[in-house]
Formats: C-alpha cells, structure tokens, sequence
C-alpha cells in the first residue's frame, strides 16, 4: 500500500520536530549548568502561552545578534528571560538565528549600519584586509581599534529590530495557530454530534 500524503506530513513534521529537539536544550540538560540551574526550578520560564512566547523570541533574537559568542549565547538568553519572563526553550531556539552561515551578513550590514549612523568604521581598511587576505590577528586589530564602535551601535541596532519584528510576528503566529485549534476542536466537535 503507498503512503498517502499525510504520511509524508507526518513524517516531515516529525523530522523537524526531531531535529528541533537536538538543537534546543531541554529543562533537563540546563540543569547540569551552573549557571543555569535556578532557573530550571521556575516552571513560568518554560510554558507556552500568549504572553511567554513573543517574549522568548524577542529575548533569543536580542541576544543572539548582539553577544555573537557560541555558547554565551543560549546562556545569555535564558538569564535575559528571568526578567522578561520569556520561554526560555524558544529563547534559546532563537539565538540560532547567528550561525555560522549568517554571522559574516549580519557583521557586515551592523559595520555598514553602524557607520551610516555616524561613527567611523574605515571601511577602506576593510576592503584592503579583504583585497590582501589578511590573517586573524589583522581583522582582530582592526575590529578592536576603528571598528568596534560602529560593530557594536550596528549590532546593537540589528538585535533591537530583530527583536521587535520578532516579537508582532510571533504574536501574530500565536494567534493563527490557536485559531486554528479552536477551529479544529469545532470541527471535530460538530462532527461527533448525532444528528436530530
């Protein structure tokens, strides 16, 4: 018998579960940090609902922009949700939007950002370590001397739209899916109901 399309939507629905399920931390694994700890004691921190959700991406999307730092970044995310009581899981599932893929765009348009903001990122320079493939120790040098300012009022700026943007859009995800459910739940309710 040939799978039918549900099948396929199932399967790809659990495939990306799965792969979420590596890539975001559960309660479980925060605990062995640290730092972490307390607030793996805090069941607010990781329930889903209206108000948790927007906030834990808005966190996510701020930290993971601005730190840049593997590692800090989920950290970071998870202590940001404590005062903001976001959802720590999407928090931290957010902070993936730096990689290693998108860090090189994302530095590039905040030294960009930054310098049309007004602060001086010597751009020239940038151009001649691209043009003579300079080494680790050159960029380092120039990011700590001329370009840190402008990375960070970029970097900065970049976090605070993202995060923004991020959080109306998950407000306006959240509430197709839950009227989706609810349109569901109808449904099935209708449909079980005997007829007069």
């Amino acid at each position: 018998m040939a799978p039918s399309h549900g099948d396929d939507r199932g399967r790809m629905k659990g495939g990306l579960s799965d792969f979420a399920r590596r890539l975001i931390p559960t309660r479980e694994t925060l605990v062995q940090s640290r730092f972490v700890r307390p607030l793996a004691a805090r069941p607010e921190l990781w329930r889903y609902n209206r108000r948790s959700v927007p906030r834990g991406i808005a966190v996510g999307l701020f930290v993971g922009i601005f730190a840049m730092i593997p590692g800090v970044q989920i950290v970071g995310a998870a202590l940001m949700c404590v005062p903001f009581r976001g959802n720590v899981p999407l928090a931290a599932g957010a902070t993936l939007l730096s990689n290693p893929a998108t860090t090189p765009m994302i530095l590039l348009g905040a030294l960009w950002l930054g310098s049309f903001l007004g602060l001086d990122a010597d751009l020239a320079t940038f151009q001649s370590l691209i043009d003579r493939g300079a080494g680790l120790g050159e960029w380092a040098a120039w990011l700590v001397s001329s370009a840190a300012p402008a990375l960070l009022l970029g970097l900065l700026a970049i976090a605070m739209v993202s995060a923004v943007i991020g959080y109306g859009a998950s407000i306006v995800i959240w509430r197709w899916w839950t009227a989706r459910r609810r349109r569901m739940r109808l449904n099935r309710g209708l449909a079980g109901a005997p007829r007069a």
